[in-house]
């Protein structure tokens, strides 16, 4: 049995992964009438005259809706609302166990933005934060961008920003190896969806300068035909007016080559072109832009994909659970830039100097802490940028 086989006898069998269970036990009247009339009555009451109280009162305080429209999923496409559940149970499932976290799928059966964005803000008094999935571009920016502005709960596409922390971290810890510098680094980002356009948006925050953003047809520029917002301020960002040419010309003597783009697309030759000590982070799913023995074979020094069977797996399953721990943990109201370079710098971070090595430059989302790392620091930045209700 295969794992594609094994994933659905598997969830055949269980009738999902997920369940509801009781953090409190009900073993005679008097617990019902804790739990249910007329004890209920109380926590209603005191919610009516102090909305924060639900909080505090109710499972919502540690409660995210992991929330798809189905357009974008995985590898898959546009297949639609139901076909999307097994994606956002699986999230949910993660969640709850790298972050203790408490989740609920939800899928909304609609392709209008309008009404996806009525409907979250219809569902968010049932939750402390709202965790985007698997939404195409470029409706995804303008559904966050209205959501982060009406809500005033953490809002967080974690296709574009999940990724882009992860990434970020792993370049850093593979710069630490190298002995290069970020602001100076020559980066190539191919690929400008939703994840390669905050992966750059990202780098340059953190301080990288020398970013190229390719697509298909050669480097991201105004006249590209599927332009969006976010795309066409990186343009302006980091000139990328000024720049011609394909990948394999642009990837000539780069330090650091990014790929959220297609399977296959770095070929040897475009490998062996790259700088000294070159950093490669291959991460179109389920199939990278090369292998992890391709890149090491090519002479790439540090190399790393979005699969859990090789080295340095890029993987946002090491950022969301902890995102949004710390943002529980102060009731911060948004998850904004500064939170998100903390979250990068903490994951970077959790692998020390003395560990450093070609094949660890990002911790597994299995090492110890690495939610808690990510959540304290998320936490403690959410409280210097004035954005956390809680202390």
């Amino acid at each position: 049995m295969d794992i594609k086989e094994e994933a659905v006898a598997k969830k055949r069998e269980l009738q999902g992964f997920l369940t509801v269970t009781s953090k409190y036990e009900l073993k005679d009247a008097h617990d019902l009438s804790v739990a249910y009339t007329p004890g209920v009555a109380e926590p209603c009451l005191l919610i009516k005259e102090n909305e924060e109280e639900s909080f505090e009162l109710t499972c919502r305080g540690n409660m995210v809706a992991v929330i798809s429209d189905g357009t974008r999923v995985l590898g898959l496409g546009d297949i639609g609302a139901a076909a999307a559940i097994p994606v956002m149970e699986g999230k949910s499932l993660l969640f709850k166990k790298f972050g203790d976290v408490d989740c609920v799928p939800v899928v909304i059966d609609t392709k209008d933005p309008e009404v996806f964005i009525n409907t979250v803000k219809l569902l968010q008094k049932n939750y402390a934060g709202i965790n985007l999935e698997d939404i195409s571009s470029p409706k995804c920016y303008e559904i966050e961008n209205r959501l982060k502005a009406e809500l005033d709960i953490p809002v967080f596409h974690d296709d574009q920003h999940g990724t882009a922390i992860a990434c970020l971290a792993a370049v850093k810890g593979a710069l630490r190896l190298v002995k290069k510098e970020l602001a100076t680094a020559k980066i190539v980002v191919n690929g400008a969806g939703a994840a390669g356009a905050n992966i750059a948006r990202l780098l340059y925050l953190a301080g990288a300068r020398n970013i190229t953003v390719l697509v298909s047809s050669g480097v991201l520029h105004k006249d590209y035909k599927r332009l969006d917002s976010l795309q066409s301020e990186l343009i302006d960002l980091l000139d990328l007016e000024s720049k011609h040419g394909n990948l394999a010309e642009n990837a000539k003597d780069a330090d650091i080559l990014l790929g959220v783009s297609a399977a296959g697309a770095f070929t040897k030759d475009i490998l062996e072109s790259l700088a000294d000590d070159a950093i490669v982070f291959a991460m179109a799913n389920p199939n990278p832009e090369a292998t992890y023995a391709d890149m090491k074979a090519a002479g790439v020094r540090v190399a790393g994909t979005g699969r859990s069977d090789a080295p340095n797996q890029v993987n946002n399953v090491a950022v969301f659970p902890g995102i949004f721990k710390g943002a529980f943990k102060v009731r911060a109201t948004q998850i904004n830039d500064e939170m998100k370079l903390a979250a990068a710098d903490a994951l970077c971070n959790l692998v020390s100097d003395a560990d450093l090595a070609e094949d660890h430059v990002v911790a597994s989302v299995f090492e110890p802490g690495v939610a808690d790392a990510v959540a304290d620091a998320v936490a403690k930045v959410a409280i210097e940028t004035g954005v956390a209700k809680k202390q």
